[in-house]
């Protein structure tokens, strides 16, 4: 008898060994040898429990399947039929296929609840060559039939149920799991926000750290200060490549690998910018440092996500949104006083490299919090004290191609910043606000140093003032998201109201350059022109924090593309500001050059106001395809 018809057999008498819907459980091949010891394969079965359709439907389970959480593996076309593998708790922590097939969960169904009003090609499984090497040796095993489907609302047409082994067993966390992040002590995730919070600020410190020390390079290398300012731009540049490589790199083998190899990097290129021979060499390490440090802009905000439910992540978010935006900030704050003692380039390079080494020890130590790659760690076990090949996570059973993996992650973000009106608008204020971050670092020097006489020591205190509004921000942060969370008791939320922070902060941020051009006449009052920091400072976090939330909202159903798109236009716009800002000083007068971006920040307020009251049906009229919340649940 082989082993499919002993399966068989057992399944047919499975009465004689109990209720199954009482019990959960499943029967696991397990060989013996003559003398009775157990072996990895063979043709008798071992008792092993998993999860019935009567335990999976007690804990909550319909045949429609729920959104697949901002942290589920990106790339696969395929639609997921147990998007709640990383999330649920069940108290075997094995669900059979077959069961899900049972109460409804197939490829048909899900496809038909996914594809109401996006795009059916979204969703089409198209077999391809060149699987990931962490799939490739479990594909033939997991299909019973390899069938192209061709799925899309237009026509209707239905998948086939069966295009996944109804045998696999998909993994889950077991009840009550000291290996789920969510499950961890209250003070270890917060200290671990913290800490990886503090990553993002190492980060951003890195690509300003130059900004207070410019001088040091135009005398060492003998060079304009347009040239030296490449040095931070070049490395913004490297920003918005970097998550491309990092985040397939974090998808297939997790947070704590990318940082330990994408820091690592990082640190060893902070070298050869110290000891750099000439410019060219300065320049290209310092878009690899971009390139590399990237990991921690791109991947830390899920990190804080994946140790949080959705619905108490927002405050540890504010974090992460206050982060970003202060990192830079430290950059002429610290090394100003460096360049004025010392006049070292490479000190400044030095003192970056030490603040990178300790937060990549760090960041190394901190434990994996990625659920797929927790889950597929512990199938791996499980397939190898078991002997069932079958046993997987269902990235794993899915597979991803090569294709798939850059549509997800290169061709899809670039096709958003071109076919979704309302994401690039929203991705142009959130670039606005970084750029003009950026610009205050070259607007600083002319206004303080050319009107004032500072050198660079004192105009890096100018920048404190920033801190200080961007602080007050997370505390309101708080607010908002209290706000919110009582809203959502009353009634179902929509991605407008997640807008309620930038309708607070973009006023600020528009008088703080309206404060800025109006007090720089008189030079004898430097307080003025520094304390426009603190609304401004208030005002970036703000709206940063709300409308990232706001994407997040707008675009569930392809969250981490919406999110790269943000981030390679924010990046674009922070490496592209430094490029004129001196030169628009010189130029347009003190005033005049800070009034110019103030009237464009004030015609920005109108976004926040306008997307809350206008928001659904221009997402409607303006997009081809609604990926929100309301696409699924309307």
């Amino acid at each position: 008898m082989n082993e499919q018809q002993s399966i068989k057999s057992f399944d047919s008498s499975s009465s004689s060994i109990g209720d199954e819907s009482q019990a959960p459980e499943q029967y696991v091949p397990k060989e013996y040898t003559a003398d009775g010891e157990a072996n990895s394969r063979g043709n008798q079965l071992n008792l092993t429990r998993t999860e019935t359709a009567k335990t999976l439907q007690d804990m909550g389970m319909t045949s429609e399947a729920p959104l697949p959480d901002i942290n589920a593996p990106q790339g696969s076309k395929k639609p997921a039929i147990f998007p709640e593998e990383y999330t649920m708790e069940t108290p075997t922590g094995l669900v059979p296929v077959v069961t899900l097939q049972s109460i409804g969960r197939n490829s048909s169904a899900i496809s038909r609840t996914r594809t109401r009003q996006i795009e059916g090609s979204n969703f089409e499984n198209e077999e391809g060559e060149g699987e990931s090497p962490s799939s490739q040796s479990f594909l033939h095993k997991l299909r019973t039939t390899q069938t192209q489907h061709s799925v899309s609302t237009q026509t209707g047409e239905d998948e086939p149920d069966n295009h996944l082994d109804p045998e696999i067993e998909f993994v889950t966390f077991v009840t009550n799991d000291p290996a789920n992040p969510h499950n961890w002590p209250l003070w270890i995730r917060w200290t671990y926000t913290i800490l990886l919070s503090t990553l993002v600020i190492c980060v951003a410190y890195g690509s300003a750290c130059v900004t207070g020390g410019f001088g040091t390079i135009e005398k060492k290398f003998h060079v304009s200060l347009e040239a030296a300012i490449l040095s931070c731009s070049l490395m913004v540049i490297g920003f918005s490549v970097g998550p491309l490589l990092w985040s397939p790199v974090s998808d297939l083998y997790g947070r704590r690998v990318a940082y330990f190899f994408s820091m690592g990097l990082y640190v060893i290129f902070n070298i050869p910018c110290a000891i750099a021979p000439n410019l060219g060499c300065l320049l290209a390490c310092r878009f690899l440092c971009g390139v590399w440090s990237s990991s921690g802009l791109c991947l830390v905000g899920g990190s804080i996500a994946d140790m949080f439910p959705s619905e108490t992540r927002g405050k540890a978010i504010a974090f992460f949104a206050y982060s970003p935006y202060c990192g830079p900030v430290f950059g002429p704050l610290v090394n100003g006083f460096i360049s004025v003692s010392t006049g070292r380039m490479d000190l400044i390079f030095w003192v970056n490299m030490a603040f990178a080494g300790v937060m990549w020890i760090i960041s190394s130590a901190i434990p994996e919090t990625y659920a797929p790659v927790i889950l597929k760690r512990r199938a791996a076990k499980l397939r190898k004290e078991t002997g069932n090949p079958k046993i997987m996570t269902e990235q794993e059973a899915q597979g991803i191609t090569f294709n798939e993996m850059m549509s997800a992650c290169v061709i899809r973000p670039l096709k958003f910043s071109i076919t979704e009106p309302v994401l690039f608008m929203t991705c142009f204020y959130v670039c606005l606000i970084y750029s003009l971050l950026y610009a205050f670092f070259f607007a600083y020097p002319v206004i303080f140093g050319e009107l004032y006489g500072y050198k660079d020591n004192m105009i890096g205190l100018m920048f404190i003032p920033i801190l200080i509004g961007a602080s007050f921000a997370v505390l309101t942060t708080f607010w908002c998201e209290s706000q919110y969370l009582k809203l959502v008791k009353t009634r179902k939320p929509t991605p407008e109201d997640r807008l309620l922070g930038a309708k607070i902060g973009a006023p600020f941020a528009a008088i703080a350059l309206w404060m800025l051009g109006a007090t720089t006449y008189n030079h004898r009052m430097w307080l003025a022109p520094a304390s426009s920091g603190m609304p401004f400072g208030f005002g970036m976090v703000l709206i940063y924090y709300s409308l990232n939330n706001y994407i997040i909202d707008c675009y569930v159903q392809y969250a981490s593309s919406a999110l790269a798109t943000k981030v390679f236009l924010r990046s674009a716009g922070g490496a592209a500001f430094p490029l004129f800002t001196t030169q628009m000083y010189h130029k347009l007068g003190l005033h005049w050059a800070s009034w110019l971006l103030a009237f464009i920040c004030t015609a920005m307020i109108a976004l926040p106001f306008a997307f809350s009251y206008y928001g659904k049906e221009l997402r409607h009229k303006l997009s081809k395809f609604d990926y929100s919340i309301d696409a699924i649940e309307d």
